[in-house]
């Protein structure tokens, strides 16, 4: 354990003795850009990519297990091949190959490892200002808190279907797709039919400074088991909006706020989430200095009504350092408080300082995890306090030639209540240190960049 700490702590100093070179975000936005890369021989209709990523890890208490810390290492290799036959059509293929060394087969998770797969394969149909894209592909609205592909885990997720956009600066998606099950070593699929859909908008020029992206979204599954025990099929809808803006004198905020109705067999659902983040950024000064507040609130099942469900369900979010570093919860049934602190001297290296106050939204439901599944159960008669814990995290992001992008961080989670009262008591640290790098190879520098 000493020895993490200073691990991390001497990788944060390299980072902040790094040269001073506008503040960014740490995600979900993948930073730096592909190396552009010369094959003359290559035809001017295609194009290669390639992706490279290590990240070691350390934590002293995996799944909240005292004595049991690990230490290892995922990697993950892309590639990909795009191709443009005709002015109107583009075709994508991508394979992906990771994996989670040193960490035993019995704690690998369903999002650390697969054994060379097809990641995205999809033809684009286009023509200013329509997009019809259909087959292996990602989908990321607003921020990604409520979809996104989750690129910090190492797999990553893709929806197989069909997604129509109309427009560029103001744009709209509708999309019919079935999200993509990752089996670690055999071929990835999807479940029976399309059970996914939405509608999206982002509009960027409707208000100044400011990008609204509202959105409808339709989760229908054909067989469920409702609270009764009770077979039939789901039929949930999501509503609600992302919004982005600056406002005067060096302030900005931004947030979502949805709701979710529909059936879950017999009973009814009624949920509910909201984030809001306001903040204020110091130009002048040359650590450009930027603190922010953050509210976030996911509604709990207070099971008052036998047949109603009140658990929001998160959808499909990117939920890196949502709640944390250490990535343990999920937007369910939990409320956070969050300060957040950054210093970014350029467009290419960032400092993030955050400290969070975590609760269940009622103590008579769970706590979840950042894959939705159940973490804690709450008793017959509800938790005695709300609190699931604090934590506190430092990280850091540097991009080398604008190509490799170095993360270092490290976080601690402080249990509370809510964890201590089960056999989740553990105080857990994790740090880590990533590298990644891209390439893009064309037949010309032009084309390549």
């Amino acid at each position: 354990m000493p020895s993490m700490l200073r691990c991390a702590t001497a990788m944060l100093a390299l980072l902040a003795a790094l040269p001073a070179l506008a503040q960014r975000e740490m995600y979900p936005k993948k930073e730096g850009v592909p190396q552009p890369l010369q094959w003359h021989t290559l035809p001017s209709w295609m194009s290669i990519d390639m992706e490279l990523r290590g990240r070691l890890e350390d934590q002293t208490a995996l799944n909240y297990v005292n004595d049991k810390e690990r230490m290892y290492v995922l990697t993950r290799a892309r590639g990909g091949l795009t191709v443009r036959p005709l002015s109107w059509l583009t075709g994508y293929l991508q394979f992906q190959d990771t994996h989670a060394l040193g960490l035993p087969l019995r704690d690998v998770a369903a999002n650390q490892r697969d054994v060379f797969d097809l990641r995205q394969g999809y033809l684009n149909f286009h023509y200013k200002p329509l997009q019809f894209i259909a087959g292996r592909q990602e989908l990321k609205f607003g921020d990604e808190r409520v979809v996104g592909i989750s690129d910090w885990t190492n797999n990553s997720r893709t929806w197989d279907g069909f997604n129509l956009r109309v427009g560029d600066k103001n744009r709209v998606d509708i999309f019919s797709t079935s999200v993509v099950t990752v089996h670690p070593t055999s071929l990835d699929t999807h479940g029976a039919g399309l059970t996914f859909h939405g509608v999206e908008a982002n509009l960027t020029t409707v208000v100044p400074k400011t990008t609204i992206a509202p959105f409808v979204l339709v989760r229908a599954v054909p067989r469920v088991t409702s609270q009764q025990k009770i077979a039939g099929t789901e039929t949930e809808v999501t509503f609600g909006s992302y919004y982005e803006t600056k406002l005067p004198f060096g302030f900005d905020s931004s947030g979502t706020g949805d709701l979710q109705r529909g059936s879950y067999s017999n009973d009814s659902i009624h949920a509910g989430a909201a984030i809001i983040r306001g903040g204020y950024a110091i130009g002048t000064v040359p650590l450009k200095p930027h603190i922010e507040g953050e509210y976030d609130y996911a509604t709990g099942n207070p099971h008052t009504n036998a047949q109603r469900i009140g658990t929001y369900d998160q959808q499909y979010p990117s939920n890196h350092n949502a709640f944390g570093l250490v990535d343990l919860f999920g937007f369910q049934n939990i409320k956070q408080d969050r300060l957040n602190f950054s210093l970014a001297p350029s467009t290419n290296f960032l400092l993030l300082f955050q400290g969070s106050s975590l609760h269940v939204a009622s103590t008579r439901d769970g706590v979840y995890s950042s894959s939705a599944a159940s973490v804690v159960t709450a008793p017959t008669a509800g938790f005695a306090h709300d609190g699931i814990g604090s934590e506190f995290d430092a990280s850091a992001k540097y991009i080398f030639h604008k190509s490799l992008v170095t993360n270092v961080g490290l976080g601690h989670f402080f249990p509370g209540y809510v964890m201590t009262s089960t056999s989740h008591r553990a105080p857990l640290t994790l740090a880590y240190f990533q590298l990644t790098y891209r390439f893009k190879v064309d037949k010309d520098a032009a084309a390549a960049k």
